[in-house]
């Protein structure tokens, strides 16, 4: 009987991963995110799931991010029981992430009810806090680079893929296939987290392709934030940054604690406003496997930054007119603390909004780098006229040429490599290069599209 692999999420988008894999009647899924983005994406959250959510055995995660994690509080809520197999690191995260994104949600429902702006009488949250803390009870934690077998014949292996914190590709074998999952690649060189594992054999890959049709400006990561904040600072401006809390916000802490300590900002407060990110900056600076830094410097680069937590203060920080760097989630400015801050430091010249990495199709953080001269928020329409820039050095993603030095390390062609978790034009830019430069036999796969893997 064939093993077969249905596309459920990331095909055709950069958002809502979610593989499925079959064999007779046992299914495996690999990954389970919230799509992001765009309207017609987002409302793919709210449609029925498109098989029994009790019919699944098990789910194997790549990583912590909603976009590949954040659907799980509600697939345990219609009805899937098993386990939920992840790195301890990506266990720890989800364990901030998810109730955190409940809550979110929750308030956001509330908000819109109170203001009435909602089109959905009342609005509600697809899931809630407590649905996101029963679902954290599923997760089993298990090492990098160590099979683990599972109950219906599959074995599994997790290998390091940098990116942030217990992020992995998976290595599944069932069957007689080996299917490999790249999951979220990070860079090579970063200067806090480690580099991507490679590997060897596949029959079957799927690999990413976030940045499939780009490189990364080459520029000192560091060079480049003293030139924004400090031509910010001189106009007597503030400098807002949308950062994801997991990962980003500890790299540019890092970096600006890099520059205070050579004396370039040294008069320049810098804040940040996310409580999830200052638990997250805990357990980063907790996790000496994952990431490169000695715990003195992750402490030093965690510490640079006043820690905003009370809803009280955030508003406070709003409306200090002092020069300062405010680092808030969410990164592309879909929701969270970041908006209340845009409302008020959008459209002021003397601002700058800088975001730090991938801006998907749909979010606010794309339409103003795309040149949006107003941004709606909480029903309003907000004027953009800071300084947007995007500073894509600071991406967690590996870039095309980074994405095939990874592919470079099979010993091997697969039998088919499926090009999945990217924008149309990244998507297939990364199949031209792979067939071109590589030769092997490669598809970008469609929503919904099922294959057999024989």
């Amino acid at each position: 009987m064939p093993l077969s692999l249905s596309f459920l999420g990331g095909a055709g988008t950069v958002t809502g991963s979610k593989y499925v894999l079959e064999h007779g009647s046992s299914r495996l899924l690999v990954d389970c995110g919230l799509f992001q983005g765009f309207k017609a994406l987002r409302l793919k959250n709210w449609a029925p799931f498109p098989i029994d959510a009790r019919s699944i055995k098990t789910v194997i995660l790549t990583h912590a991010h909603l976009d590949h994690s954040g659907y799980l509080p509600l697939l345990v809520k219609l009805g899937f029981t098993g386990p939920i197999h992840c790195s301890k690191a990506t266990a720890d995260l989800c364990g901030i992430l998810w109730p955190d994104s409940g809550h979110l949600q929750e308030k956001d429902a509330e908000f819109a009810n109170r203001h009435g702006f909602s089109k959905h009488k009342p609005a509600l949250p697809l899931y809630d806090e407590e649905d996101a803390r029963k679902a954290l009870k599923q997760l089993a934690p298990m090492p990098f680079d160590q099979e683990q077998r599972l109950p219906d014949g599959a074995a599994v292996r997790l290998r390091r893929t940098g990116h942030i914190l217990g992020a992995s590709s998976v290595e599944l074998r069932w069957s007689g296939v080996t299917v490999v999952f790249s999951g979220d690649l990070g860079r090579y060189g970063d200067a806090t987290m480690v580099d991507p594992v490679a590997i060897a054999k596949a029959d079957y890959l799927l690999v990413e392709s976030t940045y499939g049709d780009r490189r990364h400006d080459k520029r000192d990561p560091v060079e480049a934030l003293a030139e924004i904040v400090g031509d910010t600072i001189s106009r007597g401006g503030t400098v807002v940054i949308p950062s994801f809390a997991v990962g980003r916000a500890q790299s540019l802490m890092f970096y600006l604690q890099q520059l205070k300590a050579q004396g370039r900002l040294s008069n320049v407060p810098i804040f940040l406003d996310s409580p999830m990110a200052e638990d997250a900056s805990d357990l980063f600076c907790r996790d000496s496997e994952d990431q490169k830094l000695a715990a003195a410097d992750c402490r030093r680069a965690c510490a640079v930054a006043r820690y905003i937590r009370s809803v009280e203060e955030s508003k406070a920080l709003t409306d200090n007119p002092m020069p300062k760097v405010i680092i808030s989630a969410s990164g592309m400015a879909t929701g969270g603390r970041v908006v209340h801050h845009l409302k008020r430091y959008a459209p002021d010249p003397k601002n700058t909004i800088l975001f730090a990495g991938f801006q998907a199709g749909g979010t606010r953080g794309a339409a103003m780098m795309a040149g949006a001269d107003s941004i709606k928020i909480h029903g309003q329409y907000v004027p953009v006229r800071a300084r947007v820039t995007n500073l894509d050095m600071l991406s967690a993603h590996a870039d095309v040429d980074e994405i095939l030095r990874w592919l470079h390390g099979f010993k091997a062609p697969p039998r088919m490599t499926f090009v999945t978790h990217g924008e149309p034009a990244a998507a297939d830019a990364l199949r031209h290069r792979i067939e071109e430069e590589l030769g092997w036999p490669c598809t970008v796969p469609d929503h919904g599209q099922k294959c057999e893997l024989t």
